[in-house]
């Protein structure tokens, strides 16, 4: 009889060979073009290395699209969320193998993400361009004062627990429900979840399996509506996705031994900027028409 992780990463194989059978369906009826440049590529292996520590791929990913104007505003959340997604299979398949975490706690958490990312897909696909800026700006600085808590120790919370049960299960449940939602925004899972663990009284550690198999299982779901309503850049797409997947394999390597604090400082910069950028963008008057 197959044990709980066993049957996950069998259901996330085929989750993933179905989301990356339709994705080819579609983009052969996508104008314009298809291969992602050498830059593209570069930076899917760039923020999925650090994803796979732990640091998170969408916000580093939002930044490096907004410095260089690389991807249109309103275009993000669909790029980074189909983009990302071949990548954190591969680290979902790797941390849900080598991490202990309860089944029951492990199983809730990534259910509720997918239900909450299903759900939030189907209003941001049909958000405007000024609306999107105005979320991700705003949610983005929520991120950067996360990553700062963390950094500093001062996030609170830790403990020893590998699962949850009873009042504080149905806490971890509704929460990851509601970072299902916003990461459809473009708003990484990572950090906020890693919170809600420790705060919870889990090992951070054990956040990993928690926050990689939530994501792998979601993105599929809110990556649908995105592919179908042509809320993406394919080409961007593309390079995140042939970039990320050997940069998790090299991380993964990494993952006990490097340290991140200078780099985790350095996030918080630029993810900072990024949403400042993106809150004066959306203040700009656009012309009717």
């Amino acid at each position: 009889m197959l044990d709980a992780k066993t049957l996950l990463i069998a259901l996330l194989a085929g989750a993933g060979v179905a989301f990356v059978a339709f994705w080819i369906a579609q983009a052969r009826g996508t104008p314009g073009p298809r291969r992602p440049s050498v830059l593209q590529v570069a930076i899917g292996a760039l923020t999925n290395f650090f994803d796979t520590l732990g640091i998170g791929s969408f916000a580093t990913t939002t930044s490096i699209y907004k410095v260089g104007g690389f991807v249109a505003d309103e275009n993000v959340p669909g790029t980074l969320n189909v983009g990302h997604m071949i990548p954190t299979f591969a680290e979902a398949f790797i941390f849900i193998k080598i991490v202990e975490v309860d089944a029951t706690t492990l199983i809730s958490m990534i259910a509720a993400s997918v239900a909450g990312a299903w759900l939030g897909a189907g209003v941001v696909a049909r958000w405007s361009r000024r609306r999107i800026q105005l979320g991700m700006g705003a949610l983005l600085l929520v991120a950067a004062a996360i990553m700062v808590a963390r950094a500093t120790g001062r996030a609170g919370g830790g403990g020893e627990a590998l699962g949850l049960s009873g009042a504080r299960l149905a806490v971890a449940i509704a929460g990851n429900f509601v970072l299902g939602a916003l990461m459809t925004l473009g708003i990484g899972l990572f950090a906020p979840c890693m919170i809600l663990v420790a705060l919870l009284g889990m090992q951070e550690k054990a956040a990993f399996p928690i926050m990689m198999g939530s994501c792998a299982f979601l993105m599929p779901a809110a990556s649908v509506r995105f592919v179908r309503s042509g809320r993406y850049d394919l080409p961007a797409s593309i390079g995140l996705a042939l970039g990320g997947l050997p940069a998790v394999l090299v991380a993964a390597r990494w993952f006990d031994t490097l340290s991140l604090q200078t780099v985790k400082w350095l996030v918080v910069a630029v993810v900072v900027y990024t949403a400042v950028a993106m809150l004066r963008s959306a203040s700009k008057r656009v012309p009717h028409g």
